[in-house]
């Protein structure tokens, strides 16, 4: 009786360790993902000599000159670039919504020959390398007179694979019973997916919408193959040319990449609760 009295009390203390294990774990992780991004937001408030010279020290003095400059250049047009990303990212998630939607809806619930073989397909694309497709899609984009254009960096990547297997996952996981029912009241196909699983997806959609406009916003070596002008470029690869061949300005460099922050901050923040009620649902139906 006494020792198992005595197993029961080290239970508890078992417990308070691995808790605390996991908090230090936790903690650890957090650090490695907040360092890198607090030593960028550090260095953007340096003079380019007091970042060469300290690189992992506090400001002295704090300094705005690399927004200033930034924000300020003629040759840097870091608004317009901003815009630029904004309206590719916009248009391409769009596109991939749609798409996406009725793709998975056709693959998830309506019978058709060869379905099962096309499902297969869509989903060996998720297996080829996304550099493979650079040239075939540049000779089409080439072809279409799209060079230099928003349509060369939204279109090619409208109808991704991911979409469709992500949004598909979802639907096969909706209750049957809730499309019978609407059948029943005389609804047919393109009307349930409109008015009862679309609204049902909403979690699903906008976690699909974070990513896509994030996979746009951050993408940089497609638009660098096909933008031309300064004035086309988005922000990834304007960024780049605040590199120099012969001298780089960090903070300059480092206050760019704050800036390209700030919306996909914002973003996220807004869709947050969509997102965790996405993954929740997931976890529910796994």
């Amino acid at each position: 009786m006494t020792t198992l009295i005595a197993q029961k009390r080290h239970v508890p203390a078992r417990r308070a360790w691995a808790q605390t294990a996991l908090y230090v774990l936790l903690i650890v992780l957090a650090l490695i993902v907040i360092l890198p991004l607090l030593w960028m937001l550090l260095t953007s408030f340096k003079t380019d000599s007091d970042a060469i010279r300290n690189p992992y020290s506090f400001p002295n003095p704090v300094s705005f000159e690399a927004y200033t400059t930034l924000l300020t250049s003629d040759q840097q047009p870091i608004f317009l670039w901003l815009w630029n990303s904004f309206a590719a990212a916009t248009v391409q998630t769009v596109l991939i919504l749609v798409t996406a939607s009725m793709g998975a809806y056709a693959l998830a619930r309506l019978d058709f020959p060869g379905k099962k073989v096309i499902f297969g397909a869509i989903i060996a694309t998720l297996l080829v390398p996304p550099v493979v497709f650079l040239i075939p899609n540049y000779l089409i984009v080439h072809n279409l007179g799209w060079l230099d254009t928003i349509w060369a960096i939204t279109v090619p990547g409208a109808a991704g694979a991911f979409g469709i297997f992500f949004l598909r996952q979802f639907f096969v996981g909706l209750p049957p019973e809730i499309e019978e029912a609407a059948r029943i009241d005389g609804a047919g196909d393109i009307r349930i997916f409109l008015q009862v699983v679309l609204p049902l997806a909403r979690p699903a959609l906008a976690t699909l919408a974070v990513l896509s406009f994030l996979g746009n916003w951050n993408d940089f070596l497609w638009p660098v193959y096909v933008l031309l002008s300064p004035e086309h470029l988005t922000l990834q690869p304007g960024l780049s040319q605040l590199q120099g061949a012969y001298s780089t300005h960090f903070a300059i460099v480092m206050a760019g990449a704050v800036i390209a922050s700030v919306p996909v901050l914002i973003l996220f923040g807004l869709a947050q609760r969509q997102i965790v009620e996405s993954v929740a649902g997931s976890a529910v139906k796994g």
